[in-house]
């Protein structure tokens, strides 16, 4: 039997988008590859058996190989992104290069695992996750954690700086809210946009507070959708339901008022009767829900409550085993 051909398109000059699968809801990860010098791959996908042949097809259909690849630049932390990087590095000696404010906390993150994860178990408790949604916390992240292979040495991009890529110079952007330190990469000439997740087609960036990220993801996020809505690019490649997307500026307004209509949604549910955020995520995501969308939902309602709490909207009382929010 023939092996299906890699899902890939050029998106510009010699920079191609293979799509990846991977075992989540969104069923694919976007993963570039550029032909040109250096050869470059931006994001990594996940380690799975899949997604390591997608990628090695994807190569091969431009006539290249894993030796080949001279340079990874990894949008964000999460697993679905950065989970080949170090077998990418280990295969071909690229350099591996993230955005400085990411290198800190979120890659850290997979180096440091074990040593967090009592913190991030704590963090959902003491904002009221059951605790048989506690219990199955650490196997499932065991399980993921196994799928990302974090590079050895990563090197770090700051905002504003300049990368070669696809012939031509592109500006390195910071896109908080989706992951502390989210990276984009602009090109002005081409108005054109390397986004990640900070913004997508079909479905809302999760914009989650975590034990280890910055204290108002929300508020980067708005910020980010402000940078974006600016830009204005004509195409933006996304991470997911992509490859390609345009009407940037509208989606990041749509994106915009969905937020803040959960702001008032908050706002009103706590102040209506003082709840954990746990209890408030029930409200706002009263669908039923696997065990690990009940933890981004979680994070979701949490990144919104602590907004509020943060502009002096919502206060917080610590009640019995955990935190209530209210008017």
């Amino acid at each position: 039997m023939t092996a299906p051909a890699p899902a890939l398109s050029r998106v510009h000059g010699t920079l191609h988008a293979l799509q990846v699968p991977i075992p989540y809801p969104m069923k694919t990860v976007t993963v570039l590859i550029d032909m040109g010098g250096p050869v470059t791959l931006i994001d990594a996908a996940l380690d799975t058996p899949e997604a390591r042949q997608a990628i090695e097809d994807g190569l091969a259909a431009l006539g290249l190989h894993w030796p080949d690849v001279e340079r990874v630049i990894i949008t964000h932390h999460h697993p679905d992104h950065y989970g080949l990087a170090g077998v990418v590095e280990e295969r071909s000696g690229a350099a591996v290069q993230m955005l400085d404010v990411e290198i800190g906390r979120g890659e850290r993150y997979w180096h440091m695992w074990e040593e967090w994860l009592p913190g991030h178990v704590k963090h959902m408790r003491d904002h009221g996750l059951p605790l048989e949604l506690l219990e199955t916390l650490e196997g499932e992240s065991r399980r993921t954690r196994a799928r990302v292979q974090p590079a050895t040495r990563v090197q770090p991009l700051r905002e504003g700086q300049t990368v070669p890529l696809a012939g031509g110079e592109w500006e390195v952007l910071w896109l908080p809210g989706h992951a502390d330190g989210h990276l984009g990469l602009w090109n002005e000439a081409e108005s054109l946009l390397i986004a990640g997740d900070a913004i997508l087609p079909r479905i809302s960036p999760n914009i989650g507070l975590y034990a280890y990220t910055r204290p108002d993801p929300l508020g980067d996020y708005l910020q980010t959708l402000g940078k974006l809505e600016a830009l204005n690019p004509a195409r933006a490649v996304v991470g997911h339901h992509g490859p390609v997307m345009d009407g940037v500026q509208a989606r990041a307004r749509q994106l915009r008022g969905h937020h803040h209509e959960r702001l008032d949604f908050i706002r009103a549910e706590a102040g209506r009767e003082p709840r954990s955020a746990y209890a408030l995520s029930l409200a706002m995501f009263p669908r039923d829900l696997n065990t690990a969308g009940r933890r981004f939902a979680l994070a979701e309602t949490l990144a919104h409550a602590e907004h509020l709490r943060l502009l002096g909207q919502l206060a917080r009382t610590w009640q019995g085993e955990a935190w209530v929010y209210h008017g």
